[in-house]
């Protein structure tokens, strides 16, 4: 049996040598074979392979080339800050006790609540109030009076004076029965008598009538003042409770009563009168305040502008209305920080004043439209055109550009080939502390890589003329798989 074995394995032992050369054999020749294809398709050694994975891994990002005017741009410092406008501080208009029924950071429309207070001077010029709708109301009620005094003075008035002209004419008649040597001397001593009683009589009600009329016009100049003084104290009420003297002065019901709606205010309600944000509590819920405290701030968050430090050796260069445009400061477009290209654009205004220890001089931008960045307080750099009439140069930031040695160089992608990308010498011109002209090699609508290049300068320099690939790790091997 054991010697019938022995041929048979034998046998399968000359058929896997036989196998195993042909397979040697078949390597063999797929690798004659891609050598011919390298041999007859040569790779450019300065392309490199950037696949979508690669590209995630290094972080690599790609930024358009643009025209710019970058020898005719002055680029400054600065940071954003509120508009004066943009900030609205609410007080106490009397002291009180304040409930605070907005909280910190929280967002609010126009006409929103923010807090009450409970005030003893509030309660104080409403009966001030009370007292002057009474005087007024004393002072017309007695005004209504005259017209009835005055009316029966004047029917008095007249009918003494038809008394004194039957008396005058009754003492005429005696007197010239008189002188006719007629009459009796007792009956005209009698008429003249009436006659003077009765003008005494006239004069006494005329000097009433004068009295009056003299309390008359005094009771209605008590009347305005009265009015007056109602007014006054209705518009400080508007002024502390936000509410117009229309709507003081309108009657509400309240319990079948009829009253003024000023009379149904037990609390002063404080609302804002913009929408924003609250951003500063001045005090604690329940906290007793003295007239004018600062209770808390609303601010619009989309009033903002920029406020940068020019140098007072370009003031020949700046003037109101130039065009400019806010950029993040970080020459980046990729990770956590702000993209390069977000910007924003508006017109400069030159401060009124320099400051002579720094040699600078402040300059203003509102833009033209907020970015989501914008923040009181966040740095950015304001670039500035000085000359709009200058010819605009294909141009990148100066971040893309690295150096192998003294030798500058830039990675372009590949037109057709988004996983693709070109090492190539810059042909730089001139350039403004973060943007810088291309001379050649580049048209319009290429994209240079920005944030990776470091790392991709770093896997070739010193390589240049072998090419090679990354591998979905982010490593980099020379030649080919």
């Amino acid at each position: 049996m054991i010697f019938r074995t022995i041929p048979i394995l034998l046998g399968l032992l000359s058929i896997l040598a036989l196998v195993s050369c042909d397979g040697a054999d078949s390597k063999q020749a797929d690798s004659d074979a891609h050598n011919e294809d390298e041999q007859q398709a040569p790779k450019n050694p300065n392309l490199i392979d950037i696949p979508s994975a690669i590209r995630s891994n290094l972080g690599i990002s790609f930024v358009e080339v643009e025209r710019r005017r970058v020898e005719k741009t002055l680029r400054v410092p600065g940071r954003f800050e509120y508009l004066p406008t943009a900030q609205r501080e609410y007080r106490t208009p009397m002291p009180g006790r304040v409930e605070l029924l907005v909280d910190q950071f929280q967002r609010v429309e126009n006409g929103d609540l923010l807090y009450r207070i409970d005030s003893p001077g509030w309660r104080e010029l409403q009966q001030q109030l009370a007292e002057a709708t009474s005087q007024i109301d004393q002072l017309q009620a007695q005004l209504r009076t005259y017209e009835p005094l005055l009316e029966a003075h004047e029917v008095h008035e007249k009918s003494l004076r038809d008394t004194i002209k039957v008396w005058t004419a009754r003492v005429e008649g005696l007197e010239r029965l008189s002188e006719a040597g007629g009459g009796r001397v007792a009956e005209l001593t009698q008429a003249r008598a009436s006659l003077s009683g009765t003008r005494a009589d006239l004069a006494e009600v005329g000097e009433k009538k004068a009295q009056l009329l003299a309390d008359q016009e005094q009771a209605r100049a008590g009347v305005r003042a009265a009015k007056f003084r109602l007014h006054y104290l209705l518009d400080s009420a508007a002024a502390i409770t936000s509410i117009n003297r229309d709507d003081l002065t309108a009657s509400v019901d309240q319990d079948g009563v009829t009253e003024p709606r000023w009379a149904t205010i037990n609390k002063i309600l404080v609302r804002s009168d913009v929408a924003g944000v609250v951003s500063e509590m001045g005090l604690t819920n329940g906290a007793w305040a003295d007239e004018k405290s600062p209770v808390l701030t609303v601010v619009q968050p989309d009033k903002l502008r920029f406020r940068a430090s020019g140098l007072q050796s370009d003031l020949g260069a700046l003037d109101d209305g130039l065009s400019a445009r806010i950029v993040p400061p970080t020459p980046t477009a990729t990770g956590r920080a702000i993209p390069i290209s977000d910007s924003m654009t508006g017109k400069i205004m030159v401060g009124l004043e320099g400051d002579p220890n720094d040699r600078t001089i402040d300059l203003y931008v509102v833009p033209d439209a907020l970015k989501s960045w914008a923040r009181p307080g966040v740095s950015a750099q304001l670039e500035i055109v000085t000359d709009a009439s200058a010819e605009p140069e294909l141009s990148i930031p100066l971040a893309a550009v690295q150096r192998d040695g003294l030798t500058p160089y830039i990675f372009r992608r590949t037109p057709g080939n988004p996983d693709q990308v070109m090492r190539m010498e810059a042909d730089l011109g001139k350039d403004d502390g973060r943007w810088v002209e291309l001379l050649s090699g580049v048209a319009d609508g290429d994209e240079i890589v920005l944030d990776g290049a470091f790392q991709l300068m770093l896997s070739t320099s010193g390589t240049i003329q072998k090419g090679g690939h990354f591998h979905a790790d982010g490593t980099f091997h020379d030649g080919e798989h």
